[in-house]
């Protein structure tokens, strides 16, 4: 059986809270590189706050299954979207 690895947050992505949105913003040496920053809904923010504490993917499935209406099928299938979509930003490593 393969042990599920934690996530990882990429400590070049900052996080800040503007008006109850969580915005991710990647850190660069420059400003020319600065392209996006990107603002996440509200199941994505609570995804990446949990994140934060090391959890791995099937922890936070069932802590969006309790917090969230949502199916598991649902759920799986938009959580491994959303750590895809994480990674394609670089916001995990």
């Amino acid at each position: 059986m393969k042990k599920e690895a934690a996530l990882r947050k990429n400590p070049n992505m900052v996080t800040r809270e503007i008006d109850d949105e969580l915005i991710l913003l990647p850190i660069f040496e420059d400003s020319k590189q600065a392209s996006s920053i990107y603002t996440l809904n509200k199941v994505a923010a609570a995804v990446w706050r949990m994140l934060d504490r090391k959890k791995k993917l099937s922890e936070i499935k069932r802590m969006v299954l309790k917090d969230f209406d949502v199916t598991p099928e649902k759920a799986t299938v938009e959580l491994n979207k959303l750590i895809k979509e994480f990674k394609e930003i670089k916001a995990l490593q």
